[in-house]
């Protein structure tokens, strides 16, 4: 519900401020005064494009403001997933709230679904069906991103298999390279290492005048002399001890040598092995087998998941296909329901029209089945409309007029006002080419829909201005060399007088007078 606008630097207007009824507000004035100015000035809240063209003055700022109650559209919801904070008067994130609003209108397919969802009372039924098209929808998403994975996958996955199998059939383990290339250092020289060790084994313990004999002579020499001095015997000891370990080391250079061999064929195997090595590393760009390992292991992880996607998959074309079924079953309800009331909204909107000198106009709901689920359900409408007789129907949008269309949103939206939260209603001249007997049960359907919602309308009828709970006049005057547009709240006298004048010209008749009293029920 609009509740305040305020315009200053707009059109020919120079600063208004309207407080608004929460019923019925009725606009008139002459015409070019400038009511469609403040129509114009909601249309740019809604969100409709500005000009440069439209300041009065163009060195000066235009500015408008309007102040919304929301406490009833029932939009925290909205609020929520736009990460916005909640507020029951709106001001700041007013455009994107109000262009929501704006295409709620007869010619919006969802609106039109609205409506008929409204009159057959589906609420309960469509935020069932809601709930589990939500889910529907989030596993959708998620099966056909893990569908694009694996399709990626796919096409990578013989080339990682591949990559996998060489590795795992080249077999290699940690510190595989570091013993291979100390083997391959030991066999490329073996007869030297061999020569060496068997020389150091017989000058050390094997040869007549080994050094092991020689001072194994000295230990006896010194092994005579050693009571007769007190340090000698533990000298002695450690000499022997020497004598032991060089022994050791002479078996372990003769151990050696002999296990030491020249391998033609053992050479050529580990040269096999190392070059297998060394080409998958600068494959991989990498410089040991840890590294490769690891290559391996994640290499194994792309194929586990794989082969997991597939199976998450298939779970998921499960889990929806329950879904689409349970979703279908209650999309019929919803549409059973809908094709319920179709024939009972067709006539009574006939009626209303009928009531506004429309009698020839026709309405006719087509519901048909969608390709697809979507968030109501099963059915795409479309309202096929003729404004006159012997017309082709078609779709709204391409036949009804600016005032065929005010009336028809007019009836529609009256029909439906008890079962639906609505926004504010504005309507620009729906009585175009009306008077008498229409206008007054045009105004008279304007004041029930009033009692229900707000409703702003322009009009030139006194009929429906003597409806109205606010009544503001657009008029203009001069100030200086500029004519400029103010509008003023009447009161019940300046009502009184401006329907009169409505009715029979400025100034009024005293019958023109006790007239708009009596259309006023004063």
């Amino acid at each position: 519900m609009i509740q305040r606008l305020h315009i200053r630097n707009y059109a020919i207007i120079d600063k208004v401020d309207v407080n608004f009824s929460e019923k019925l507000n009725i606009i008139t004035g002459e015409t070019g005064a400038g009511k469609s100015i403040i129509l114009g000035a909601l249309g740019l809240i809604m969100g409709n494009r500005a000009e440069i063209r439209i300041l009065k003055n163009q060195s000066k700022k235009c500015v408008i403001e309007a102040h919304f109650d929301i406490l009833h559209y029932d939009l925290r919801t909205y609020f929520e997933e736009k990460d916005l904070d909640y507020d029951t008067e709106l001001t700041a994130q007013l455009l994107d709230l109000h262009q929501q609003f704006d295409t709620l209108d007869v010619h919006s397919e969802d609106f039109q679904l609205a409506m008929i969802d409204a009159i057959a009372k589906n609420k309960k039924n469509l935020d069932a069906y809601q709930i589990i098209f939500k889910a529907y929808q989030d596993n959708k998403r998620q099966l056909q991103r893990l569908t694009n994975e694996h399709q990626k996958q796919t096409q990578e996955m013989d080339f990682i298999e591949f990559q996998l199998e060489e590795l795992n059939s080249a077999g290699f383990e940690k510190s595989e390279q570091e013993t291979l290339e100390q083997d391959l250092n030991i066999l490329t020289n073996a007869e030297g290492i061999k020569l060496a060790l068997n020389k150091s084994f017989q000058g050390l313990s094997e040869d007549d005048e080994s050094i092991v004999s020689k001072l194994q002579d000295f230990s006896t020499e010194i092994s005579t002399v050693s009571q007769y001095h007190p340090k000698l015997q533990k000298v002695l000891e450690r000499f022997d001890g020497l004598i032991l370990e060089i022994q050791d080391v002479s078996s372990e250079f003769g151990a050696i040598a002999e296990d030491t061999e020249y391998d033609d064929e053992r050479i050529q195997i580990i040269n096999d092995r190392l070059d297998l090595l060394y080409k998958l590393q600068k494959k991989h760009f990498v410089n040991s087998v840890e590294e490769l390992l690891e290559i391996r292991d994640d290499l194994q992880s792309k194929v586990d998941n794989y082969s997991n996607s597939t199976g998450e998959m298939e779970k998921l074309e499960i889990i929806i296909s329950k879904q689409d079924k349970e979703l279908r079953e209650k999309a019929g309800v919803l549409t059973q329901r809908r094709q319920g009331v179709i024939p009972f909204f067709q006539e009574e909107i006939h009626k209303m029209l009928t009531q506004l000198n429309m009698k020839h106009a026709r309405l006719q709901i087509e519901l048909k089945p969608s390709k697809n689920l979507v968030q109501t359900g099963s059915d795409v409408i479309a309202f096929m409309f003729a404004a006159n007789k012997g017309s082709r129907l078609d779709y709204i949008r391409n036949v009804a007029s600016g005032g065929e269309m005010s009336r028809l949103a007019l009836c529609t939206k009256s029909l439906v006002a008890d079962a639906i939260t609505l926004p504010t209603l504005i309507f620009d001249e729906i009585d175009t080419g009306v008077s008498g007997d229409v206008a007054l049960k045009m105004g008279h359907i304007l004041r029930d829909l009033a009692n229900r919602h707000q409703v702003i309308s322009i009009t030139h009828t006194p009929q429906i201005a003597a409806r109205a709970d606010h009544h503001y006049l657009v008029y203009k005057y001069v100030a200086g060399e500029t004519t400029l547009s103010a509008v003023k709240l009447l009161e019940k006298k300046e009502r009184i007088n401006e329907i009169a004048v409505m009715l029979s010209g400025n100034p009024p008749s005293k019958a023109a007078m006790n007239n708009a009293r009596e259309l006023m029920d004063l």
